[in-house]
């Protein structure tokens, strides 16, 4: 166990926060997920003070840059236009939210099966197909000020290696829906090489939009979700159901994103969040 001091962060918001989908709320102060082949639980505990169920060194190899935790989220907070009420208000009300620095290709798959789906549909066919082709975790044994986890038995995403051994009909029993021949040619073009993950994060914003792209059934939000959650690239703002009505509802159809070169996707989150889980408004 380690303990940390970290500003702008709320991992609470992060869960409700639609980036990631085996990220779970266990109660008022407690968090867990699975991210990087590992269990992670974080205890909150006031001013600013967290506790993580990992050691020193691995929360410097992994969990530092998943939390995108080198990112002065204060200064961005600082930058939002004061004109622009709704942003601010969202910013506000979101307070604490940090893009997640996602594994690659676990974020495309699950941005594939994203498409025209609630999250909790979403999080029930990632889990499915974690449990089935992934790699088995046992949970830890903890002790305060962290709780049980809640379940014995966690299982990391699968590798694509892993899950090219899953043929159509095997993909589909997972509950994707017409997504399955998405994944599967996804796979396929990773496994056979003609689309390199490893080499995507050195490409431009542009080089990279178009190799996502050219994806069976990766269409522009899709590549975009994954360029931000899963390549760490801020500037891209992704527009689902969501966004667009936010968009029609307060800015007339569209957001300029030119004040926001490297932030607008942080930006994103913030309206994102706040549509969801904020107070009704007229």
């Amino acid at each position: 166990m380690i303990t940390k001091t970290i500003p702008f962060f709320d991992p609470h918001k992060i869960a409700l926060s639609g980036q990631a989908f085996r990220f779970v709320i266990l109660d008022d102060t407690h968090v867990e997920l699975v991210a990087k082949d590992r269990y992670l639980q974080i205890a909150c505990l006031g001013d600013n003070n967290y506790a993580f169920s990992c050691s020193e060194a691995e929360f410097e190899e992994l969990w530092k840059d998943y939390f995108d935790l080198d990112r002065d989220y204060v200064k961005i907070y600082e930058s939002i236009d004061p004109s622009d009420s709704y942003l601010k208000e969202a910013a506000n009300f979101g307070y604490g939210i940090r893009i997640l620095r996602q594994e690659p290709f676990e974020t495309l798959i699950s941005y594939i099966i994203s498409q025209r789906r609630s999250i909790p549909a979403i999080t029930t066919s990632v889990e499915r197909i974690s449990e089935t082709y992934g790699r088995k975790i046992k949970a830890p044994s903890l002790k305060s000020p962290f709780i049980k986890p809640s379940r014995d038995t966690y299982y990391a995403f699968p590798t694509c290696v892993a899950l090219s051994k899953a043929d159509l009909s095997a993909i589909s029993d997972m509950g994707v829906g017409y997504r399955d021949r998405y994944i599967v040619e996804a796979v396929h073009d990773i496994n056979s090489g003609k689309i390199d993950l490893s080499s995507l994060s050195k490409k431009s914003d542009n080089d990279l939009f178009e190799v996502l792209t050219s994806m069976f059934g990766v269409g522009t939000k899709v590549a975009n979700c994954t360029m931000l959650f899963g390549f760490g690239r801020t500037g891209r703002f992704p527009v689902d159901v969501w966004i667009k009505r936010i968009l029609d509802k307060y800015y007339g159809g569209s957001f300029d994103t030119s004040p926001y070169p490297e932030t607008a996707g942080i930006m994103q989150q913030f309206m994102f969040y706040y549509e969801r889980n904020g107070a009704s408004r007229s």
